[in-house]
């Protein structure tokens, strides 16, 4: 693949539609499946090896790779391309494997321990992206999307996916809701959910869980961020987006206790009084003045009492002080420069007008590091739409949704291999020479050359 210098680091609108031969190749080279080829090669053993492991593999993780529907008409496509089969070590048409061959195998990849092996893959693969990308993974986001599936009919296969622990299809319903309360969309579906965290840059899976449709997302995040935490450099992940399903005080109190800025909306509780006073006795600044007040989205506001009626004005955010775990606010007259009648009462002569100080260990879910009614928080929470489209490229784009898979183990396994499709595609992405007007003119960037090198190979002085 060539990319424009210009384009982002990883440029997912420049994949190709129908990737080449070079692709494939560089695709099926770029996959560290060692260990579990040879944990398939070792449960094999002695029995019959009429198609190896390496060629099952290989069109498996074809049929992804070139968005089949299935894996018959992948199977069609290798029947008629001479030059793919060749490309994947089939060298005549009777080497093929047939499509029950391909399903057993993939019931096989969805049992311990080669489920196991196959997300090892996903876990390389991004903590090589991590150590060659330096923001990669600072600012997440996470959200559950829903996926069709099926269960199995014999009981007998189902007791033992769910000894291993793995989780059933089951009904699962969805409600929208506009600001009023009204329901407005209803989505149905039977299947599971698939827990994503991302990064919001650049568009990377860094973490993903596989639940039944009743498992809440406030109930996976810890789950995920462990995993991700695993495959990234310690203290990587700044911040983490969610929507209102991960609005709970253990999800506050997780990412408090690991250093991770919450970028959480919340959802609507108060029924009555809007504003409140509940700070506690004193903040770090001493009493807080009666004027003062907050919402439910801990937004502060101070009152001028002066003017009649009284006038609210929304209290100027200064800024977290780490050191002393609070939020700063100040008079926003004096901060902004413009006359409030009730400055002399409030500011009592104060140069630097009135401070209010709000402990965050107070409330975690109320008053987070970054305050919701700025512009900070307004910027970042917009990042959150990078798992949408996320979740629409396994879906859409590598057929994740497609309803067909039968049985918890074949469906962890497609999804496992999908998660690895994406995060080659994200390595060759970022390794990708990079064109700057003529193409016989090609650079390497510095995380090209870093991922070209060996795992072994330390980095140049």
């Amino acid at each position: 693949m060539l990319i424009h210098a210009t384009a982002p680091l990883f440029a997912w609108g420049d994949l190709e539609d129908c990737p080449s031969l070079a692709t494939i190749r560089d695709f099926l080279q770029a996959v560290p499946d060692q260990d579990l080829l040879d944990g398939l090669r070792q449960a094999r053993g002695k029995g019959r090896d009429d198609y190896p492991v390496e060629r099952l593999w290989a069109v498996v993780l074809l049929t992804v790779l070139l968005r089949h529907v299935s894996f018959s008409a992948c199977l069609a496509e290798l029947h008629r391309n001479p030059s793919l089969c060749r490309l994947i070590g089939i060298e005549s048409e009777d080497d093929i494997p047939n499509n029950h061959n391909l399903s057993r195998f993939l019931d096989t990849l969805g049992q311990d321990p080669h489920r196991d092996r196959l997300r090892a893959i996903f876990d390389t693969l991004l903590g090589r992206l991590a150590g060659a990308v330096g923001d990669l993974g600072r600012h997440t986001a996470g959200d559950a999307t829903a996926l069709s599936g099926r269960a199995k009919r014999d009981a007998a296969a189902v007791k033992e996916e769910v000894k291993q622990g793995l989780p059933q299809p089951t009904g699962g319903r969805k409600e929208y809701k506009d600001d009023d309360g009204r329901v407005t969309d209803v989505v149905e579906w039977f299947g599971y959910k698939l827990h994503l965290l991302v990064d919001v840059e650049h568009e990377v899976v860094l973490a993903y869980d596989i639940t039944d449709t009743k498992a809440g997302d406030n109930e996976r995040i810890a789950t995920l961020l462990d995993q991700a935490e695993a495959n990234l450099p310690q203290d990587r992940i700044a911040t983490l987006a969610y929507d209102k399903a991960a609005d709970d005080e253990k999800v506050h109190d997780e990412l408090d206790r690991r250093g991770i800025k919450p970028l959480i909306q919340m959802r609507a509780l108060w029924k009555e009084e809007p504003e409140r006073r509940d700070f506690g006795d004193k903040g770090s600044g001493g009493r807080i003045p009666l004027n003062v007040v907050h919402d439910e989205a801990g937004t502060v506001y101070c009152y001028d009492t002066t003017s009649d009626p009284p006038v609210r004005h929304k209290m100027s955010y200064t800024g977290y002080e780490k050191d002393r775990g609070t939020l700063k606010y100040r008079c926003p007259a004096v901060h902004e420069d413009w006359p409030c009648p009730h400055e002399a009462v409030c500011n009592a002569g104060k140069s630097y007008g009135l401070q209010v100080r709000l402990p965050k260990d107070r409330d975690l879910r109320r008053f987070p590091p970054i305050p919701r009614a700025t512009k900070e928080f307004e910027r970042l929470y917009k990042g959150r739409t990078a798992v949408e489209r996320v979740n629409a490229r396994l879906k859409v784009f590598w057929g994740a949704d497609d309803g067909n898979v039968t049985g918890a183990f074949r469906f962890h396994a497609q999804i496992g291999v999908v998660l690895i499709v994406q995060a080659v595609f994200a390595t060759l992405l970022a390794q990708a020479p990079r064109w700057e007007g003529t193409l016989n003119h090609t650079r390497l960037g510095t995380v090209a050359q870093a991922l070209r090198r060996p795992p072994d190979d330390p980095p140049p002085a």
